[in-house]
């Protein structure tokens, strides 16, 4: 009886990575760019964002997200935007074109949400790893 309350314990401590594992990193080559909201060296991510360098667009990532594929509004600071997106692999990704008022407000303050019919997410980047967003908006804007 111990033996099996010992491996749900584990489970549930494997599902659920403490918050202060939780990281954002950006990565970088000639290829492609990066950026994620995750526990490195595990398969565990809350958000990506990847580009082609100097492409301006931007392919977005909730994970864990209750939505369904569909037409999402996308809102930062002031700005908003209707782009399409799809359900895949326990994510919704989207398309944002890097030069988009939304994009640009999502680089100043870090803050984003999405709006799929009744279902709302939202991503928010820490002030201390800002620095890695804009950094990704470069190289992503060429």
């Amino acid at each position: 009886m111990i033996v099996m309350f010992a491996g749900l314990a584990l489970t549930a401590m494997q599902a659920a990575p403490p918050e202060t594992a939780w990281t954002w990193t950006l990565y970088a080559d000639e290829a492609r760019v990066a950026l994620a909201n995750e526990v490195p060296d595990t398969p565990n991510l809350r958000f990506t964002a990847e580009c082609d360098p100097g492409t301006g667009v931007a392919r977005v990532t909730l994970y864990g997200a209750n939505g369904e594929a569909g037409m999402a509004r996308v809102m930062a600071g002031e700005a908003s935007a209707v782009t399409e997106s799809t359900a895949e692999r326990g994510g919704l990704k989207m398309a944002l074109r890097t030069d988009h008022p939304v994009f640009a407000a999502f680089t100043a303050d870090g803050r984003l949400s999405v709006a799929v019919g009744e279902s709302r997410s939202a991503v928010e980047v820490p002030r201390p790893h800002l620095a890695k967003l804009r950094r990704f908006a470069e190289l992503c804007s060429g």
